[in-house]
């Protein structure tokens, strides 16, 4: 993409640009639903003509709450094409979950399903003050309230194609595109908002970094309400010509199968979907001999498992990288050619354009193989926080850099090695999980009267929440009780794993809790 003037591009022009490249060549894949390129532009635009006459004005919000669908990626073709700024929302989320993000970005339409892991998600909504949402498009499955996406699609025919053309072009590289809600330490999301252009420069350094080529065919399994699953998953398809294959659910029989069938080349996602492959008993059964590039990151990185990756499953590059959301998804990745121990213990130098630095609390920088925060600055920088200029300006400082409250250490080489998290955030299974959100939700029970959440290690899923839990007077509460209101109530991947009712929590002198001490209590109770 060296050609690219990004000042200039946007999504829909990617469409249309990869239509003239790739033409014929598969673009999507899933379910006996083949598009290719040229076939991809026609659905986007023709998605683009449905979310006008929806009403989607630029700048005006489409939420998507699917798992990985082709219908996903032409929903938000078009809703971008449309100039609208696409929501994305975690499939694990319960009904209040995801009314909170659909109501603090004012979404207009939302994209979901029918039934999908025993939930119908737009159902589910019902009994939700969601003033804002004029319409519920449902992209596989039926729905009460819901209107199928075929029928929406063809209310679209009003619009002509040349005013859909038109708004298409209108649209700017600095237009917002997305907004991916992650979550703080006030433990309300929060909406990081990124532009076309910086999406579009980002994905396309991280694609020609890694090595993903025309003729790739892409097991997308990481979802696409992520970053890894959208913009390193399908859109970074869409930059280099290579085959999207959506893959919902993750299960080790048919991942092989897939990769089998499929011919798969490339495959995305934390080091669990590796480790599970590695594992399974019936993988000599199937031929992976397809497998070429892997990328993974996530979660810490054992050597061995870096080796494995290319001695037992076959994989002729291994690339491992460092981002967030606010930073549009990549800060640093390693080279093709870093060795194995590279590789696993550092997340790589800083992509090209962007500055990368580690300093002290006093915002001073450190010196190298001393541990730091980590500071960013350059265009892959979010927009900032939607619509909350205060935790934008405490997010970003006046000279542009984002404090991203990660600690590293930097070597002579430039290649950070991620050591610890000033926030409490741990991840489980890939999935970022932040203790004051989990906290805030557990509040709720009507027997807790104080919480604390911290993460600790697991062998599988790398680390998993533990809560301690001070119960209100009269209260009687067990840790499996605990535990099974935590899943009637938040997503899968924060529920606390291990839960202990304790009579207080330790504090310091201003009253605020000591995790390091729950962390000790922790280790001491469960042997890690």
């Amino acid at each position: 993409m060296q050609e690219a003037s990004w000042d200039q591009l946007t999504l829909p022009k990617i469409v249309a640009r990869a239509a003239r490249r790739f033409g014929e060549q598969s673009a999507i894949e899933d379910e006996g639903v083949r598009l290719s390129f040229a076939q991809l532009e026609a659905a986007g635009l023709e998605a683009t003509r449905a979310f006008m006459a929806a009403g989607v004005e630029p700048g005006q919000a489409v939420a998507i709450w699917a798992p990985n669908l082709w219908e996903w990626v032409v929903a938000a073709i078009g809703a971008q094409g449309a100039g609208g700024v696409v929501v994305t929302i975690n499939t694990r989320y319960k009904a209040g979950e995801a009314a909170y993000n659909l109501r603090k970005s004012r979404a207009r339409v939302l994209c979901t399903l029918g039934d999908f892991l025993g939930m119908n998600y737009a159902d589910c909504l019902a009994g939700e003050e969601l003033p804002d949402l004029a319409q519920v498009v449902t992209l596989r499955g039926d729905s009460k309230r819901g209107t199928r996406w075929r029928d929406f699609l063809e209310a679209g025919a009003r619009i002509p194609e040349a005013e859909a053309r038109a708004r298409q072009e209108a649209v700017t590289s600095r237009d917002p595109a997305d907004i991916l809600f992650t979550s703080g330490t006030t433990g309300l999301p929060k909406g990081v908002v990124s532009a076309h252009g910086q999406n579009l420069k980002v994905f396309a350094t991280w694609s020609q970094g890694v090595g993903l080529r025309e003729g790739d065919r892409a097991l997308v399994i990481p979802p696409f309400f992520h970053s890894f699953g959208y913009k390193a998953g399908w859109l970074a398809c869409l930059l280099r010509g290579a085959t999207i294959l959506p893959h919902q659910v993750y299960d080790d029989a048919e991942v092989c199968r897939r990769i089998e069938s499929d011919r798969v080349s490339v495959l995305n996602g934390p080091p669990t979907i590796y480790q599970s492959l590695l594992a399974y008993p019936e993988r000599e059964k199937h031929d992976l001999s397809s497998l070429r590039l892997a990328v993974t990151g996530a979660a810490a990185i054992p050597v061995e498992l870096i080796r494995q990756m290319r001695e037992v499953l076959g994989f002729e590059t291994v690339i491992t990288a460092y981002g967030l959301s606010e930073s549009t998804g990549t800060v640093s990745m390693c080279q093709p050619d870093d060795d194995a121990e590279t590789i696993a213990t550092t997340s790589g130098r800083a992509i090209p354009d962007v500055e990368v630095k580690c300093v002290d609390a006093s915002g001073k920088e450190v010196p190298q193989g001393e541990p730091g925060e980590v500071w960013v600055r350059g265009y892959n920088v979010m927009q900032g926080y939607f619509e909350d200029p205060q935790a934008t300006a405490e997010a970003i400082d006046a000279d542009g850099w984002l404090h991203t409250g990660d600690v590293a250490v930097m070597d002579a080489r430039g290649y950070l090695r991620i050591t610890d998290r000033i926030k409490d955030m741990f991840i489980m299974g890939g999935f970022n999980c932040y203790p004051a959100e989990i906290e805030n939700l557990l509040f709720a029970h009507e027997g807790v009267a104080q919480v604390a959440v911290i993460g600790v290690p697991d062998a599988r899923a790398g680390e998993v929440g533990m809560a301690f839990v001070v119960p209100r007077p009269g209260h009687a509460l067990d840790a499996a009780g605990i535990v099974s209101w935590c899943r009637e109530h938040m997503a899968n991947f924060k529920v606390p794993r291990h839960v202990e009712v304790v009579e207080a929590l330790p504090m310091n002198a201003s009253g605020k809790v000591t995790k390091n001490v729950l962390r000790e209590r922790a280790a001491e109770k469960l042997g890690g």
